[in-house]
């Protein structure tokens, strides 16, 4: 399983990248598109909307489950990823890379409070 160390990381599987230019790239974890499976549609119609730390911004629906998408910091949904979009699967086939799903602009700042390390999030998932 893949956890690259320059990212941040929540305790409900999504991962965050502070861009040079101040936005945010959000996505899933490796190991939460491995626990969901085969990735099918994505509901994500939160862009354009200011979405607070911890509340939902879309959903993910794989094979056998959906699960809500919780957005790791305050910020404003710039766009959605239009590559997953049309293509849900490259989720489960790079989700660090072409699989990434919202672009957003940090309220005031990033908060990383309660934010995980590579490290930390390795210990939750058991790796």
């Amino acid at each position: 399983m893949n956890f690259p160390e320059e990212l941040k990381y929540t305790q409900d599987h999504e991962w965050i990248r502070i861009e040079a230019d101040g936005t945010a790239v959000v996505g899933i974890t490796d190991f939460a598109q491995h626990e969901l499976g085969d990735i099918v549609y994505l509901d994500i119609t939160s862009v354009g909307q200011t979405i607070a730390k911890g509340e939902v911004f879309g959903t993910v629906e794989a094979v056998k489950t959906v699960s809500d998408l919780f957005m790791p910091i305050d910020g404003e949904v710039l766009e959605l990823n239009p590559e997953v979009e049309s293509s849900p699967q490259l989720v489960n086939d790079d989700p660090y890379g072409r699989g990434w799903l919202v672009r957003v602009k940090p309220a005031d700042g990033v908060d990383e409070e309660g934010l995980l390390t590579v490290d930390a999030y390795k210990d939750l998932v058991g790796q």
